[in-house]
């Protein structure tokens, strides 16, 4: 190797030697930046869920009434009918038959009554002569009224048979959907043949779910200076999560004690308006009779209560806990105890563990430990945003 050549390789390694690697010149990272929000004092309505089922004001079931087969059905299955909506035709022709037979037999007994009645007169105004007898008055007035009996029950029987000719046309008695037929055309049905098919109502719904009794008591306290159980609000909760629009009240508190679970059964009454979205007959509507929901009962007075975004709370074997930032920017780890229920889906009502104004972390969490310094800022999903508002 030249000796040019060899001065070269100790200049570059002298170089190399001086030069810090480039992390040593770096300046040392800062404190995790973190988003916080404040816990406030919200107005809130406290609430219970409990397990309930909707179920259908008005129920019938549909059910032939004379023996006759099934000519045609005038519905289409799981449409809503109107009251006195045709539904099923039978065989009438026998039936027509019958009425007008009966009629017949009506009009020969009022002939025979007619006749009767002029023997009745020619009787009693021979009566008065010497050739007239009390016995043939006595006999004909006994005709007549005989006749006039015949009469009566051959009416009857003509009104019985025009039932059973308006019972071969199966009309909707209340309002609601309709389910699907049990019989088709062409069958023989009799009474005995079962249910032809179901009509439940609509609008409005009943849900219905189980109270311990503890809390009825609780509830009929809160409730008695509001109006009593008419002025509590129940919500339901849909099987899809989402918080139904319409609002209901209690309607009915059963009378006994489920001895085996001491709760009482209570119901409330809600509307079940048509969606926007029906199309033709087949009308859809939120609330299906039979539908598992969740019935959540507010108390009839507000209370204040300590507030947080949900997205605050971190869980682990422990229960549920939050980070906050002290005075000094460190952050600790803190353990709270939640309601059961909240205003909205987006607050959590916080019962122990936090103060009012205590800084909690909400964004960056992530990047938090507990003890660790923090560089802490107005969080941009601020608590505003998940102020109660509305259920959608």
């Amino acid at each position: 190797m030249s000796a040019e050549r060899r001065l070269r390789l100790l200049l570059a390694a002298a170089l190399c030697a001086s030069s810090p690697p480039a992390l040593a010149q770096m300046p040392p990272a800062g404190p995790p930046r973190v988003g916080v929000v404040p816990v406030t004092l919200t107005t809130v309505t406290p609430s219970s869920e409990y397990i309930g089922r909707i179920q259908a004001t008005d129920r019938v079931n549909l059910v032939a009434r004379i023996a006759a087969f099934l000519e045609t059905r005038s519905f289409v299955e799981g449409a809503e009918v109107k009251k006195g909506d045709s539904l099923y035709r039978l065989e009438q022709g026998p039936f027509q038959a019958d009425v007008e037979a009966k009629q017949a037999v009506v009009a020969q007994f009022q002939a025979q009554l007619q006749n009767a009645d002029l023997t009745l007169t020619r009787a009693k105004t021979l009566l008065n002569t010497p050739a007239g007898q009390q016995s043939n008055v006595d006999t004909a007035l006994a005709n007549q009224l005989s006749i006039q009996a015949q009469v009566l029950g051959a009416q009857a029987q003509l009104e019985q048979s025009k039932i059973n000719l308006g019972y071969t046309d199966v009309r909707a008695p209340i309002d609601g959907k309709i389910g699907r037929t049990a019989v088709t055309i062409g069958n023989y049905v009799t009474p005995n043949s079962g249910v032809l098919a179901t009509i439940v109502s609509q609008d409005p719904m009943y849900v219905t779910f189980p109270v311990s009794t503890r809390t009825v008591t609780t509830l009929r306290a809160s409730a008695a200076a509001e109006g009593g159980f008419h002025s509590i609000v129940v919500k339901i909760r849909l099987p899809d999560g989402r918080i139904y629009a319409q609002k209901g009240t209690l309607d009915f508190l059963d009378n006994t004690v489920a001895a085996g679970t001491d709760t009482i059964a209570l119901r409330a009454v809600i509307a079940n308006p048509a969606l926007t979205s029906g199309n033709g007959d087949l009308t859809a509507r939120e609330l299906v009779d039979g539908e598992l929901v969740t019935a959540i009962v507010e108390d009839a007075q507000p209370v204040e209560a300590l507030t947080i975004p949900r997205a605050a709370v971190l869980t682990d074997q422990g229960g549920d806990y939050v980070f906050l930032v002290a005075d000094d920017d460190k952050a600790q780890q803190r353990r709270v105890t939640l309601a059961d229920t909240s205003p909205t889906p987006q607050l959590a009502v916080v019962t122990s563990g936090l103060k009012e104004g205590e800084r909690i972390v909400l964004e960056g969490i992530q990047r938090v430990r507990p003890g660790q310094p923090v560089a802490p800022a107005p969080a941009a999903q601020s608590s505003a945003d998940a102020s109660p508002a509305a259920p959608k």
